[in-house]
């Protein structure tokens, strides 16, 4: 097999761009939780986030989040091209603090939940779904 230099530089300015989507991603992510949290100091505990731990399904993984006393609870895919999955919004009315749905995943990634409390606090947690065929056409 024989490689033209233009083939060559091609080839490896299309590897760096693969090899760079996931760190934007990640970075994505964490301005996405800077601006919920408004740079406040995160604790764990009194949030639930329920995901499968293997997704042969990438389009559609069902996940769900339960926080009593959340105001409000963001979910994000952490190694999406696009990580802002949702914000579930609780009024004084809510009778219960939780919300499911189904997400669609890329790959193997950490999905992150984030509630802010009543109190102005914050909780997080997460969780790894290895997903068999990815949702994002991979």
């Amino acid at each position: 097999m024989h490689f033209t230099r233009r083939q060559t530089l091609m080839t490896g300015a299309a590897a760096g761009l693969v090899a760079a989507l996931p760190l934007r991603a990640r970075a994505a992510a964490d301005d996405l939780i800077a601006e919920f949290t408004g740079g406040a100091e995160i604790g764990t505990g009194g949030l639930t986030l329920t995901a499968p731990e293997i997704a042969e399904n990438g389009n559609t993984v069902p996940i769900s989040v339960d926080a009593p006393g959340a105001e409000a609870i963001l979910v994000l895919a952490t190694g999406n091209p696009t990580p802002a999955v949702c914000t579930f919004r609780f009024g004084p009315l809510a009778g219960a603090q939780s919300a499911s749905t189904r997400i669609r995943l890329a790959g193997t990634q950490d999905v992150v939940a984030i509630a802010r409390m009543a109190d102005g606090s914050f909780v997080k947690t997460a969780s790894t779904v290895k997903v068999t065929i990815g949702g994002c056409g991979g």
